[in-house]
């Protein structure tokens, strides 16, 4: 079967290739895959960016959200059928949708929204997941409270706006100048154009931030958190309590110990908590946003679609940063 693997970590590698079918364990799904999705973690991936919290071996298969129809299911398999429309992010150990067909655990997998498409189906689950567990799992956000939340239009903000919203929470963002009108439709209540404004110089008090950008924009994000405020970040850098819940060896627990504690020390001399979260695979909390996005509360942004043939292309796309929404990689 037809994958976009790569050989080796690098800003340009990667490759259309074939490669055997998975295998499928008692606990497994085999799915034809109809569509993924890129994002950013796919390309840090690419470059070696996170091979110290995610160490792989080569050839490699990229790709961390599908969408697809079940081809055959484990013996111990319960809840899927064969036929049965399901989205997931494969668990981190286990990745490879940009190709025609996966095996996931069952616990990863959630029912596809009867209400959209594969395509919109494959634009969700990374995005949505990582909303949800920086959201309701981490901040615990509650009705009344102000969060902002970067780069409102990139594929996490997009879903973030939309369930802080629903949520109850007063949000801002941060976004350029031809988005702020589209990022209001979303939800947004205050929309700070970071061309034109500083926002560490307009916002103040809220309750909690998150950032998927770089160190400068996180160290500015502390000026706008109340006492007692968290700041979360999905791009680093992770702390050694990260490193501890995932069983890091000795070595790498001190270089996220010292990677982190320049923002560490800032954060606690101010009263404010800073978190580093990498999604993890759940289709329990997914079958949650299922229901969501069933409901209206939340739905699909997709930017552009390519096809698996164009992997490489989708990839330099979203790398330059202006995507508003997903980019799907259509398979069927």
């Amino acid at each position: 079967m037809k994958a976009f693997l790569i050989d080796r970590y690098g800003k340009n590698a990667g490759r259309i290739g074939e490669i055997s079918e998975p295998s499928v364990g008692a606990h497994d799904v085999l799915i034809e895959l109809h569509a993924s999705s890129v994002n950013v973690l796919d390309s840090k991936i690419r470059t070696g960016e996170f091979k110290l919290l995610l160490p792989y071996s080569f050839p490699l298969t990229l790709g961390n959200d599908l969408a697809g129809v079940v081809a055959r299911v484990g013996s111990g398999v319960k809840r899927f059928k064969p036929g049965d429309e399901v989205y997931a992010r494969p668990p981190e150990d286990r990745i490879g949708t940009f190709a025609e067909m996966i095996a996931v655990n069952e616990h990863a997998l959630a029912f596809k929204p009867a209400n959209i498409s594969m395509a919109e189906a494959a634009s969700l689950p990374l995005v949505a997941l990582t909303a949800w567990q920086l959201l309701v799992e981490t901040a615990q956000l509650k009705k009344g409270q102000k969060v902002l939340i970067h780069a409102g239009a990139g594929g996490v903000g997009t879903v973030a706006i939309q369930l802080a919203k629903h949520l109850g929470a007063i949000v801002a963002t941060t976004t350029s100048t031809p988005n702020t009108e589209w990022v209001k439709a979303l939800g947004a209540d205050v929309v700070i154009d970071y061309k034109r404004q500083d926002f560490d110089s307009v916002l103040s008090d809220y309750d909690v931030v998150l950032n998927s950008l770089g160190a400068d924009v996180l160290a500015k994000s502390l000026k706008v958190l109340k006492p007692g405020g968290q700041l979360i970040s999905i791009s680093g850098p992770p702390t050694p309590q990260f490193a501890q819940g995932r069983g890091a060896p000795w070595a790498i627990k001190q270089v996220m110990r010292l990677l982190s504690l320049s923002i560490r020390r800032k954060a606690r001399k101010l009263g404010i908590s800073y978190e580093f979260v990498l999604m993890r695979a759940d289709g329990a909390q997914l079958q949650q946003i299922t229901t969501l996005v069933e409901s209206g509360a939340i739905r699909p942004v997709i930017d552009r679609t390519y096809g698996l043939e164009s992997t490489a292309e989708a990839l330099r796309y979203i790398e330059q940063g202006r995507s508003k929404g997903k980019v799907v990689v259509q398979i069927v």
